[in-house]
């Protein structure tokens, strides 16, 4: 699935309906340059369980949790990561494993270590907005993309069925 967020707004508002349409659990790994929007999107599902403050980039701990509204939620950002092992020192293994919603900036930077995730978006920038691209890489992912493209909050025009590919 490709989507078109010409701006925050969109970028915000399409995190709020993937989170839902995860409905508190899974692992997606967010890809992208510099800038491309990986922590905006995360502050929308982040919405999506009722959060309303900042959210920042978790670089120097790694993860920030969240305890909302029932749902657990684990915000990785692995940018600043020098080895994947390094994630079995902040128990990395534990919040995986756990029944919770892991969103991970940077998995590239955990190869080999990190568990395949359940949806990929991949952000890039595009005129002024941001392209998402969504893989689904197992069932939970394919179901939330049927969910996503059956959501009346995502503007048709966002949707660009000509580049949609629920892989």
């Amino acid at each position: 699935m490709l989507l078109r967020l010409d701006d925050e707004d969109r970028q915000v508002a399409f995190g709020a309906c993937l989170g839902r349409a995860l409905e508190g659990h899974g692992r997606v790994h967010l890809t992208g340059e510099l800038g491309a929007g990986k922590t905006t999107l995360t502050r929308g599902i982040l919405r999506a369980y009722g959060h309303a403050g900042a959210v920042k980039s978790p670089t120097y701990t790694l993860v920030e949790p969240y305890a909302l509204d029932g749902v657990l939620v684990h915000h990785f950002d692995l940018y600043r990561l020098g080895d994947p092992e390094e994630l079995e020192f902040i128990g990395g293994r534990d919040l995986l494993a756990e029944d919770a919603l892991c969103v991970i900036e940077w998995p590239e930077r955990g190869e080999g270590w990190l568990p395949a995730p359940d949806l990929e978006v991949r952000l890039r920038l595009a005129d002024t907005g941001r392209e998402a691209l969504l893989a689904a890489r197992s069932a939970h992912g394919r179901a939330v993309l049927e969910r996503l493209a059956g959501m009346s909050e995502l503007s048709r025009e966002l949707i660009d069925r000509e580049g949609s590919a629920a892989s």
